[in-house]
């Protein structure tokens, strides 16, 4: 008996965790159909014709119940993030750094690399080749977070 209600207890929790925690997975519903098949299979072998049709109602009872519970809005809502994001991306480069202000690369541009410009360290792209390390660069545009620079 102990083992039957064990092997349902199982099959509602793997029944769950597909609804709740892996929709579309399909692994939480036959891990919970294999529970389901021996915990019935048990049923009828050692509790007998009564136990097993008893032991099945249960089941379809308990999947019902818990696929309804499952799927109600507010089950959903205990999983929602709650919490506000305040945070923003980095700012973006033009908003510090000017067109024609000049730095120096801190690695080699080949053709993205670290610059530093105004006391900043910032990711630079060149558009020329290749720009070694130290050497005096100056601003010529914006490409998104990065800013474009060439050799003085």
């Amino acid at each position: 008996m102990g083992m039957v209600i064990f092997l349902v207890v199982l099959g509602l929790f793997f029944l769950v965790a597909e609804l709740v925690f892996l929709p579309g997975a399909a692994l939480g519903v036959i891990l919970s159909l294999a529970s389901y098949a021996a915990a019935t299979y048990f049923a009828f072998v050692r509790i007998g014709m009564a136990g097993g049709f008893i032991t099945l109602g249960i089941i379809l009872l308990l999947s019902l119940i818990a696929t309804i519970i499952s799927l109600r809005a507010k089950t959903w809502q205990r999983f929602a993030l709650k919490n506000k994001v305040e945070g923003q991306s980095m700012q973006t480069p033009s908003e510090e750094v000017h067109i024609g202000d000049c730095g120096v690369t801190i690695s080699r541009l080949s053709p993205m690399g670290k610059v530093l410009i105004n006391g900043k360290e910032y990711e630079a792209k060149s558009a020329e080749a290749y720009i070694d390390q130290r050497r005096e660069v100056t601003v010529v545009g914006f490409e998104n977070f990065t800013i474009i620079v060439k050799s003085i």
